[in-house]
């Protein structure tokens, strides 16, 4: 039974955990068997399991909640898929660091023996962000929770690794690749962020063969020249078109090298002639293979220095750097050393600084599979919202590298590659093969390497429902409808998403790609650790409660567009939620005495009065817009409207219209007040629901309706029969006056205790100010009412409030007591006299103007003038009571 009344504090805490239960228990959040309905689909973007949940979660994960919550109001059979990613690099870090603590390394424990470690972990800290994420209010379907290493997933991992080789869309080579010394594997162009470093610029001078004269080229990399096999200029750069062709002596290494012409050579770098390290840069690598330039590598993996130069052999990096520098200096090739800035690649990971590396690794030939990609967003079978972001995907996407997949790590998708330990011979198979295809050989052993997280990410929007098996989910959910997701992995793992499913399933994955901002903090900076300003939602939620941390989020919003992070807003969404309560105890409590049958009551079974068709009438326009403004993805207008609406209409005026009707209770129009109010609160909650889950179902479930939860109601629909726009428009304009007298008391310091006669004159409005005439009186203090045709009986003292229809005039005396009025302006006036005095006595003073400062004369002058203007305008009103 419900018990329709509230507790008299609102206190979140004391239901929200209850109200999930409840959600959970009821299975609200699953699907429906129908599969006639429409289908609406959400892949929640998988945490890594070895996250905790910052606000950016906070925010996505709110923002996925309100459009599924709408969605299956709107009756779609929705489903919001969740699971959390292995997350190879963090995950292997996080072990290897606790391994690291116990004396242990990955070499001591070994392969099998790590792996059951890793999984000990996972299960014992993987579940974190799930529990966080319910805390937050999410309503996924729990039951359908996957894992990118769970069977499933694992079998369309390899699955699609098998097909794409056979297609020779997947290849084994040595290539340039971004190599991690911190993580000790490769990672993708995509997992490079760089960063802004101080260093410096060397100038080296390179002689030219057969010749007195030297090139001077310059680096930031002094350390990589025992490696140079050229020297590269711009074709263009008049100062070098002599030289290109030749060859000139690399110094320390005493060897002959090219003199060739490039157009990635910037020819404001330096000198414009850069020296070519083909095994260390990328720009130096691709160069070589377009001129057949010998490569060498100069160092390790690890920073150690080659046999290149035996006596430096083993150095550390940077310590062979500051030796190579001193022997550059000793044989005069050395010519200068600059400060300089530069752009660093770093790993997204654990930012520490990429060395470009040539190394044996798989590789997905992108260029194929990036082209129907690109079309389909070209072709608006997905788009972004804001449009905008396509230019990100598009750039991306033209100029795409082929994409390193394999990882020297142990947690992950093992690469289905077999070795012949006899003929070499490499076999790709879903299952492990009994024996060589080509030799026969049973000698065979597993690639150690494993898949780059993104791999198995890049099919989550399928293989989630059950691909590469025509699962009854997949059939029915797949294509997933709408992707919720931040601006920065539009590379790391939208475009992935894209080409994944056209290739795989001969359809776009998503329709929309809705793009929010970054959650920043006031003043506009990123949060970081360094900073010390990132914050913890869930000390949040402990110190207001969930619904206000997510209305907080949502407020002020836009698509794309970073947000400012701001406890005010906190405050407000806090304040707005004890408004609401408040409102709604009202309501509960003036619905005390209704039948059992209120509930089953339609608006036809009630007189509305012209107050009640106005809010209906503005409620009806409210659903219309949030509807529109959900669709649109515009998330923070619609809750603005929501919010604006119950505080600024409902609350503000339609409950205090209303509350003559109900207190009197032989008053024909209470029925229609309380059927309203019931309704106008209950439709309200619908709209803000998907916003603020909890508080709306908790008042939900205390209204007379014939639902079991809010959740699972019907969406309000904007109806044309609601649409009352004489009453809208009559009410609106009698809210104009009122507001207008008030303004006019509160000039005139009128207590409120003093009430007024309020002389209307209107030709159109009679009917409406009649039946209204309680609630005027109420709301503008008024004594009675009187309709007049015309202003003849109008006191010509009166003051007067005018608006397109309506003239509304009150009596002067009736708002103030002329003899009390006039002897406060004149003490008033004394007052003014008194300072006006002591500032004529400075500017009067020839020494004050002659030796303070030209400001403070001007101020005192100003001040002055202000004061006589207000003696001018004081005097007008005495004048002006004494006359009436």
């Amino acid at each position: 039974m419900r018990e329709h009344k509230l507790d008299d504090k609102y206190n979140a805490k004391s239901y929200e955990d209850d109200i999930y239960k409840f959600w959970c228990e009821r299975e609200f959040f699953k699907p429906s068997e129908d599969r006639n309905k429409k289908p609406y689909t959400i892949v929640i973007p998988p945490p890594n399991i070895t996250a905790n949940l910052h606000i950016g979660h906070a925010l996505d994960n709110t923002i996925q909640d309100i459009l599924i919550r709408y969605k299956r109001m709107s009756g779609f059979n929705t489903l919001w898929l969740p699971g959390t990613d292995h997350a190879a690099i963090a995950t292997e870090v996080k072990i290897v660091q606790k391994l690291k603590e116990e004396g242990l390394s990955k070499d001591i424990l070994g392969r099998e023996e790590f792996l059951k470690r890793a999984w000990q972990w996972k299960e014992e800290y993987g579940g974190n962000i799930i529990n966080q994420l319910k805390k937050l209010g999410c309503s996924c379907d729990w039951s359908r929770m996957r894992f990118t290493l769970d069977e499933g997933l694992t079998n369309a991992v390899t699955q699609v690794f098998v097909n794409l080789y056979n297609k020779d869309l997947i290849y084994k080579g040595k290539r340039m690749i971004n190599w991690c010394p911190c993580c000790n594997t490769s990672i993708a162009d995509a997992e490079v962020e760089h960063e802004e470093e101080q260093t410096h610029l060397w100038h080296i001078r390179y002689k030219i063969k057969d010749s007195d004269d030297y090139v001077i080229v310059a680096t930031t990399r002094p350390e990589t020249m025992l490696g140079d096999t050229g020297v590269a200029v711009h074709p263009s750069d008049e100062r070098y078109k002599d030289l290109v062709g030749k060859t000139v002596i690399l110094p320390i290494m005493n060897k002959e090298i090219p003199v060739i012409a490039d157009y990635f050579v910037e020819k404001e770098f330096g000198t414009g002639a850069v020296k070519l390290t083909p095994a260390h840069d990328p720009n130096d690598y691709q160069a070589a293979l377009k001129h057949n330039l010998d490569i060498i590598e100069v160092f390790d993996e690890n920073f150690k220095m080659g046999n290149l130069v035996p006596e430096y052999e083993g150095m550390d990096m940077y310590e062979a750097r500051k030796i190579i520098v001193e022997k550059l200096k000793e044989i005069g090739a050395l010519v200068k050393i600059e400060d300089y800035t530069h752009n660093v690649g770093k790993c997204y990971r654990c930012h520490n600084t990429i060395e470009p590396k040539i190394s044996m690794q798989w590789f997905v030939r992108m260029e194929p599979l990036a082209k129907p990609a690109i079309k389909a967003v070209k072709d608006d079978e997905t788009r972004f919202v804001p449009k905008k972001f396509e230019t990100t995907y598009f750039n991306w996407m033209e100029n795409i590298q082929d994409w390193c997949i394999s990882r020297q790590l142990w947690w992950g998708h093992r690469i289905p590659a077999y070795y012949c330990e006899d003929c070499g011979e490499i076999i790709v198979s879903k299952d492990r093969p009994d024996k060589c295809t080509k030799c026969g050989s049973k000698k065979l052993h597993q690639d150690e390497d494993t898949l780059d997280t993104w791999f198995s990410s890049a099919l989550w929007p399928f293989s989630t429902l059950g691909w590469p098996e025509k699962t009854d989910d997949f059939n029915y959910f797949y294509p997933t409808n709408t992707l919720v997701t931040g601006f920065d992995i539009i590379t790391f793992w939208v475009s992935k998403m894209i080409f994944s499913g056209i290739e795989h399933t001969g359809e776009v994955p998503f329709k929309d790609v809705f793009i929010h901002g970054l959650v920043r903090d006031s003043q506009g900076r990123k949060m970081s650790k360094s900073l010390g300003n990132g914050i913890d939602p869930l000390e949040l939620i402990e110190k207001f409660d969930t619904d206000s941390l997510r209305f907080s989020l949502i407020n002020g919003i836009t698509p794309g567009n970073d947000i400012r992070y701001m406890p005010e807003k906190l405050e407000s969404a806090s304040n707005f939620a004890n408004k609401l309560w408040n409102a709604s105890k009202f309501v509960l409590m003036n619905l005390e005495d209704v039948n059992n049958d209120f509930s089953k009551m339609k608006q036809e079974d009630v007189k509305l009065s012209y107050e009640d068709k106005w809010i209906i009438s503005k409620l009806n326009n409210v659903i219309k817009d949030v509807t529109t403004n959900l669709d649109n993805y515009d998330l923070g207008v619609a809750l603005q409207t929501i919010q604006d609406f119950i505080w600024n209409e409902f609350c503000a005026w339609y409950i205090e219209i209303v509350k003559i009707r109900l207190y009197n209770k032989e008053d024909g129009s209470r029925l229609s007040a309380q059927w309203t109010l019931n309704k106008v609160l209950q439709d309200s909650l619908k709209l803000l629901h998907p916003f603020m889950p909890f508080i709306t179902e908790k008042i939900y479930q205390n209204l007379y309706n014939n639902d079991d939860s809010i959740m699972i109601s019907n969406w309000p629909k904007y109806s044309e029969d609601n649409c009352f726009i004489e009453e809208q428009n009559k009410i609106e304009e009698l809210k104009e006056i009122i507001t207008g007298i008030r303004n006019a008391r509160n000039s005139m310091n009128v207590h409120p205790s003093k009430k007024s006669k309020l002389i209307f004159i209107t030709k159109d409005f009679e009917k409406v100010i009649l039946e209204s005439g309680e609630f005027i009186k109420k709301l503008g203090f008024g004594s009675e009412i009187v309709l007049e045709t015309n202003k003849n009986s109008i006191p010509k003292n009166a003051v007067s409030i005018i608006s397109k229809n309506i003239e509304l005039y009150m009596p002067f005396e009736d708002l103030v007591d002329m003899q009390i009025e006039i002897e406060r302006l004149n003490n008033k006036k004394d007052k003014i006299l008194l300072e006006m005095q002591k500032v004529a006595s400075m500017v009067e003073n020839p020494s004050f103007v002659a030796k303070a400062p030209k400001e403070k004369v001007e101020e005192a002058k100003d001040k002055y003038e202000d004061f006589k203007r207000l003696i001018s305008s004081i005097d007008k009103k005495i004048d002006e009571l004494e006359n009436m």
